[in-house]
Parts: C-alpha cells; sequence; structure tokens
C-alpha cells in the first residue's frame, strides 16, 4: 500500500536485525537525524518528488532525477556523504517475463537509505520481512549486501531453468529434428542477451563497492561483496554459455533438417534415375506414327515389360555397384 509521499515502506534499522515501521510524521523526523532509517518509496506515484525535495533537500538534483528516471542501467556514483546506487533484479510478477529485469533505485548514507521502485520487486519484500523477524540487515552496509545477495539468489533458478530448456530442446533434435525448435532456440538466446545486458553492469557496481572507502562499509561487508561478484561473474560466465550453445544448438538443428531434406532429395533423384531410361522407351514407343514394332503382335507387350524390368534390375546392380545407394 502507497501512502501520502508515494511511501511504500518505512521503518527504523535497529542494528540488532530489527525494524520498527514508521509513520508518516515519524518518517520526516527520523530521517533527519542520526538513527538510521530505510524509507521505500514508488517512484510512479505523483508525490514522490515532491517528498524527495522536501524531507532531501540536500540532495544534488542530479541525484533526485537519476532517481526518478524511466529508464536505467546499473551503475554507482559515489558522493561525499553517500552514493547513489541503480541495481536490477528478475521480474517474478504474475504474467511478467523474467529478463523484464525491474531496477531498484537508491540512495544510501550511514543514517538513511532511501529506494524507489516502479514495479514491484520481491527482493526489497524479503528484506522488509526478514526486518520484521528480527533478521535483518543491522546496518547501511548489511543492507546493501543483504540486497545484492537476494537479487542474485532470485535470479539463480531462472537461469537455471534456462539452462535446462535448452539441455531439453538439444535432446529432442538430437531424436527428432523439427522446425518448430527454432523459435524456442531464439528465444532462449535472446532472453540470454537481455540478461547480460543488465547484469554485466552489476558486476561493475559490485566489483566498485568492494573498493569503496564509503564509511558505512567494513572489511566485514566488502568479503561478502566478493561473495555476492563471484557469483554475479558466474552468472555471466552461465549466460555466455546458453547463449554459445544456443547458436550451436541452432546450427545442429539446421545441419539435421539439411541433413533429411538431402535424403529425400537423393532418394527422389535414384528413382529418377531409374525412371529416366523407362519414360525414355514408353515414350518413344506410344508415338504415334507406323513402324513400332509388335504393333500386331499378342506378345510383344508382355515382352516390353519384361525387357523394362531387365533394366530397372540392371540400373539397381550398378547403382550398387556404384555405391549411389
Amino acid at each position: 500500500m502507497v501512502s501520502d509521499g508515494g511511501i511504500i515502506h518505512a521503518c527504523t534499522i535497529e542494528g540488532d536485525g530489527k525494524g520498527l515501521p514508521l509513520t508518516q510524521k515519524a518518517v520526516s523526523e527520523t530521517i533527519k537525524d542520526d538513527k538510521l532509517a530505510w524509507v521505500h518509496l514508488d517512484a510512479n506515484h505523483a508525490e514522490t518528488r515532491h517528498w524527495l525535495k522536501n524531507e532531501m533537500s540536500y540532495l544534488d538534483t542530479i541525484i533526485i532525477d537519476a532517481l526518478l528516471a524511466e529508464e536505467t542501467r546499473p551503475r554507482i556514483v559515489e558522493f561525499d556523504e553517500g552514493a547513489l546506487m541503480i541495481l536490477r533484479g528478475v521480474n517474478l510478477n504474475e504474467n511478467a517475463q523474467p529478463e523484464d529485469m525491474i531496477s531498484i533505485r537508491l540512495w544510501i548514507d550511514s543514517n538513511r537509505i532511501i529506494s524507489l521502485q516502479r514495479r514491484p520487486l520481491k527482493a526489497t519484500k524479503d528484506i522488509q520481512n526478514r526486518l520484521i523477524e528480527g533478521k535483518g540487515p543491522k546496518n547501511s552496509g548489511d543492507f546493501i549486501v543483504a540486497l545484492a545477495s537476494r537479487l542474485f539468489e532470485r535470479m539463480e533458478p531462472i537461469f537455471s531453468e534456462l539452462d535446462e530448456n535448452l539441455d531439453d530442446i538439444e535432446e529432442r533434435i538430437m531424436e527428432i529434428p523439427d522446425t518448430k525448435e527454432r523459435q524456442e532456440i531464439t528465444s532462449i538466446r535472446k532472453q540470454a542477451i537481455i540478461f547480460r545486458r543488465y547484469i554485466a553492469p552489476q558486476r561493475d557496481v559490485i566489483s566498485y563497492l568492494r573498493t569503496s572507502e564509503q564509511s558505512w562499509l567494513d572489511q566485514s561487508h566488502k568479503r561478502r561483496l566478493q561473495e555476492a561478484l563471484d557469483r554475479v561473474i558466474r552468472y555471466i560466465e552461465d549466460l555466455d554459455t546458453i547463449r554459445e550453445r544456443a547458436q550451436i544448438v541452432k546450427d545442429e538443428l539446421a545441419n539435421a533438417l539439411a541433413d533429411k531434406m538431402n535424403k529425400n532429395m537423393y532418394v527422389l533423384s535414384v528413382i529418377a534415375a531409374i525412371f529416366l531410361p523407362l519414360g525414355f522407351l514408353t515414350g518413344l514407343l506410344g508415338i504415334n506414327v507406323g513402324g513400332i514394332p509388335g504393333t500386331n503382335s499378342d506378345s510383344a507387350f508382355f515382352i516390353f515389360s519384361g525387357l523394362l524390368a531387365i533394366i530397372v534390375l540392371v540400373q539397381v546392380i550398378l547403382f550398387k555397384k556404384f555405391k549411389w545407394f
């Protein structure tokens, strides 16, 4: 539920894993003191820009514009007092395509975390639930580590399913190649390309955070970010592999279909070669002119049919000898 000002969720982060919900008035008071608070906003809400300008007046207009931008790519920009970050997660909403990735925009410093979304993102809901359970992040560094971890954990089943689908298609092609598989292969390759387009920049964001000198990032956070970095690098490598495998599978399908067509064409060519002399002889004897042998003989038809059978037999023997079939 979105309240006035576009606030979806707001709470304090107590330092022990718990988060206490904040009312509209308490949000304004809390984000101005030294107590860490997280405010999650709806970027589509008409009042969100106004709220940011009023409550976060110390933020540069460039930062506010970036938080509310229609189109974004994963990136990080550091400032003296904090950092602007944009990350993306897979779209797990109902009737949505996972590759239509959802952006999460963040302003984060030691005393406040401001996040914005245009569509629901399950990773933020995960963190909200963990704070309610008392198992959530304890500070700003924990929050960004938890968010990165949840974003990447949510991706793994999608990529595994993508890989399994490609395995199934490859197995079907090896058994019974069919042109209808082309569309599925193209779809998988397209998904891998789109995923990589947004995940590769996130590798750079996490890598940058590992070397950041922000006061709210300590060595334990950076070690955990290293784990997230290793995971996202593996995802990128997996996506590259899926994309390359999809192209190979598509080539295998094209080769299998070409072999099947060539085999059919070869059979038709052999049949045409067998009937070519037969057609010539029957055509020659079928012309309506005088002098055709056997016209007045009752056995001429059977003799001619036997001759054609002998010609076919000789052709078959010759074809086998030349290994034409």
